[in-house]
């Protein structure tokens, strides 16, 4: 491959680098919008969705940064992993000086933007930056806590949307959200860990830490403890009188039956590897969030 290929990406490459299917992931930010609309004791309105909208955007910039450095980071690991070694750093399509210059230009550009918003979402970020470097570099050798750590980045999207609109996110929706996360990342490890068999360790530390069966039994867990933690808040006499309805509670089914049909992919289908290919994809599943989308803002529009 010849010096120039690697010191010139093509737009293409550089734009896959930044793994923009992923930017689904930030949609997260937008659950605090979502969820105020139909809150009394909030003023969001629809007017509100550009400054949410720039919150994820800047999440989009600041998540693509992060993965430039992970791909950088684990370039030989990727490279002898059956899918990973298709990206463009580790196939060398994007030589390792032009995605660092990259993810400092992203980096950049997302903390002035956080800055402008508000100075607490700036805050936030700024964690968010903090821990996924620490993540890439050290923690995520540590088998459990690197799931913890990425589940705790969904949490702090939605915080920092919150933050970002000057609105209240309530701590069951934050709680719920880190368990949805930390589902995801789990039936992702059990992908990992039977996909690659017996060149885990080669690839990714901690696998070789995991059990298959350690993993099953963890993902039923938290899958259980999601539906539970999602139904109370639903129920719950805050809930009820911030929303002035307690027909939240009719939205549970939808959530119930996404888990269940995620599991299924899982486990029949031997999904789970790419989160937000199958949340993209699957036509059950992008049915079952619309209509709880649908739902949810049907019944804020009937309590006001």
């Amino acid at each position: 491959m010849s010096g120039a290929r690697q010191t010139a990406p093509s737009a293409i490459d550089l734009l896959r680098a930044l793994r923009p299917n992923q930017w689904t992931k930030n949609a997260v930010v937008l659950a605090a919008f979502f969820f105020a609309l139909g809150d009394r004791g909030q003023s969001v309105t629809w007017s509100s969705i550009p400054v949410a909208l720039i919150a994820a955007a800047v999440f989009c910039l600041v998540s693509s940064a992060i993965y430039l450095i992970n791909d950088v980071c684990d370039i030989k690991a990727d490279r002898v992993h059956p899918i990973k070694r298709l990206r463009p750093i580790a196939a060398g399509r994007v030589s390792v000086p032009a995605a660092l210059l990259t993810a400092g230009l992203l980096l950049a550009t997302g903390g002035v933007m956080a800055v402008r918003l508000t100075h607490g979402f700036a805050a936030v970020i700024g964690l968010y930056v903090v821990i996924q470097v620490a993540y890439t570099l050290v923690l995520k050798r540590v088998a459990l806590l690197d799931v913890f750590i990425i589940a705790f980045g969904f949490v702090l999207r939605a915080a920092a949307g919150g933050l970002a609109l000057h609105v209240y996110l309530s701590p069951w929706l934050l709680l719920c959200a880190f368990l949805l996360a930390l589902f995801l990342v789990l039936c992702k490890r059990r992908h990992e860990k039977i996909l690659l068999e017996g060149a885990a360790d080669a690839h990714r530390p901690s696998l070789e830490q995991y059990d298959r069966q350690l993993l099953d039994q963890l993902i039923v867990i938290v899958a259980a403890c999601a539906i539970v933690c999602y139904s109370l808040y639903t129920l719950w006499p805050d809930t009820v009188r911030k929303f002035g309805t307690s027909l939240l509670a009719v939205t549970i089914p939808f959530v119930m039956f996404g888990i269940f049909r995620y599991l299924d992919l899982v486990y029949r289908r031997e999904g789970g590897g790419r989160p937000e290919k199958i949340l993209l994809s699957d036509v059950p599943l992008i049915i079952d969030l619309v209509l709880y989308a649908g739902t949810v803002l049907a019944i804020f529009a009937w309590a006001r």
